[in-house]
């Protein structure tokens, strides 16, 4: 007796087809499980038995056998419970086998026969869509994700009883096409920037790099603002597109991370710990390859607070994915790519003690210690990043003074028209935003005034800037003339664009 159906794996982002093939033959009752699995999918024989047994069905003393094809595919975790039960049942001719043609089955088994849900669904219902002749039968607490895509037809469940009564009877369980759950979940609606008092240049940095979709670098005392600069970031930026929103929620899907199953509307924010590894950093795993932090903050920003603290090998692994939006990971038994597009925010002490750019404090570091302290971050990660600030601690007056200050609504806005011309601007090209201009197009794009082009020249041969930073310099200008709705980029937007490059410029560093 032989009956096929079929199931789907997770491979990086996307979702791989899987053949489940289940063959039972007389003989010492067995049950086995071929085709590469990992523990937790062989392990699928123990929860599969016992829950079609706790349904009300009896299992003959067979041999099983069941094979995931294709085999050279790695399949992992519990996804496939529920494609091997119904394939079992129609090997024993209890559900007809044409019943399964055209449906993709995807859940895991509880020992009372209910659906729990599964990790990466949502990647599946994104590539599912494209074929409108495959219906997937999914766990009920999975239907908020699966419902959030567009022309996707499928039937939630509770239960492997209710997916028999659906094959067996046609009654579909719970009716998912009306369903639309999409909610912003966002945890800094508490925060605003006029929260911040003074640091007027580095809002106004902040503002630009939103903008133009810029890497930034705070250095500063200890207690100048840093933090609350950063963490106020999402308020100033714009909501994901639908595109955007499905990309990185489908990251989240992968890692059993996404609020109550419901898409991510607004942009993330990580904020990491110094002491976080590689593969926290980056992704990977001796045995399952997850998303690391970087592809987690994809559309979002990846805040590094005490840059000097991180490991520098976590540092300079950060220099490729900042180049490319995409992390390459490569093991023995795979290799896959996350997307890792994401606005790098770090903020860091000038010294040890923190007190060297201080106005009023002594420094107590020797040159040494600061030399040591600084030669963490290396030259090329620096360049990398395209504006550097310093942040002097805020004067009593700004502090005591009346709450005056620019809403983040009000910085928003300014930051939505300036998105839309480089949307306009950009719409031939795969890149969106100022930060993303290829070297070959800067020419064409940010076109510059003479007398800006004498300051660039004499700030290049002066502060001996690279070609990177000059690239950046020009970038940077694109965007400050974006936000004045200039076409020409004149000599007062590339002077405010060096001001952000102060480790060209500072003679401490």
């Amino acid at each position: 007796m032989l009956a096929k159906s079929k199931s789907r794996t997770i491979f990086g982002v996307t979702s791989c087809a899987v053949d489940v093939e289940v063959d039972i033959a007389s003989g010492i009752r067995s049950f086995i499980i071929v085709g590469l699995p990992d523990t937790a999918c062989r392990e699928s024989t123990k929860r599969v038995i016992a829950a079609l047994k706790n349904s009300g069905f009896k299992l003959p003393s067979l041999r099983v056998t069941v094979n995931l094809a294709p085999a050279h595919l790695r399949k992992e975790g519990a996804m496939h419970d529920l494609a091997i039960a119904v394939t079992i049942l129609a090997a024993l001719n209890i559900i007809d086998k044409k019943c399964l043609e055209n449906k993709a089955f995807c859940g895991e088994l509880s020992l009372d026969g209910s659906l729990k849900p599964v990790r990466g669904i949502l990647c599946v219902a994104d590539d599912l869509r494209k074929n409108k002749d495959i219906e997937l039968v999914i766990p009920l607490h999975n239907m908020p994700e699966a419902s959030a895509v567009k022309d996707l037809r499928f039937v939630a469940a509770s239960s492997l009883h209710e997916v028999t009564e659906y094959l067996t009877k046609g009654v579909s369980p719970v009716n998912c096409k009306v369903h639309k759950n999409k909610v912003t979940s966002s945890s800094t609606d508490c925060h605003d920037y006029s929260d911040i008092k003074g640091n007027y240049n580095a809002k106004r940095a902040m503002e630009i790099a939103v903008a133009g979709g810029h890497n930034i670098l705070l250095i500063g005392a200890p207690g100048a603002g840093k933090t609350m600069l950063a963490q106020r970031l999402p308020t100033i930026m714009a909501k994901l597109n639908e595109e955007e929103s499905i990309e990185t929620s489908k990251i989240y899907s992968i890692c059993g991370l996404l609020p109550d199953k419901k898409l991510i509307t607004m942009p993330p924010f990580r904020a990491l710990h110094h002491s976080v590894s590689d593969a926290g950093m980056l992704g990977g795993g001796s045995h399952h390859i997850r998303p690391g932090e970087i592809s987690l903050a994809h559309n979002g920003v990846l805040f590094l607070d005490e840059l000097p603290e991180f490991r520098r090998n976590v540092l300079e692994a950060l220099r490729q994915p900042l180049e490319e939006d995409l992390i390459r990971i490569s093991r023995a038994n795979a290799s896959l790519s996350y997307p890792c597009r994401f606005m790098l925010v770090a903020a860091m002490n000038p010294c040890p003690c923190g007190l060297l750019t201080h106005p009023k404090k002594p420094c107590t570091c020797s040159p040494g210690q600061i030399q040591r302290y600084l030669s963490k971050i290396s030259g090329p990660l620096i360049d990398r990043i395209d504006m550097h600030i310093e942040i002097q601690p805020v004067k009593y007056e700004q502090m005591a003074g009346k709450p005056n200050e620019e809403t983040s609504a009000a910085i928003k806005e300014r930051i939505k028209q300036t998105r839309l011309i480089q949307k306009e601007r950009y719409k031939e090209h795969k890149y969106n935003l100022n930060a993303k201009l290829l070297h070959r197009d800067l020419a064409g794009y940010c076109q510059i005034s003479e007398e800006a082009s004498e300051l660039l020249k004499t700030a290049m041969s002066e502060l001996f800037i690279s070609a990177r930073a000059y690239d950046k310099i020009l970038k940077i200008s694109r965007t400050i003339a974006d936000l004045d709705n200039k076409p020409l980029i004149g000599a007062e937007e590339v002077s405010e664009a060096i001001s952000y490059r102060c480790l060209d410029t500072k003679a401490w560093l």
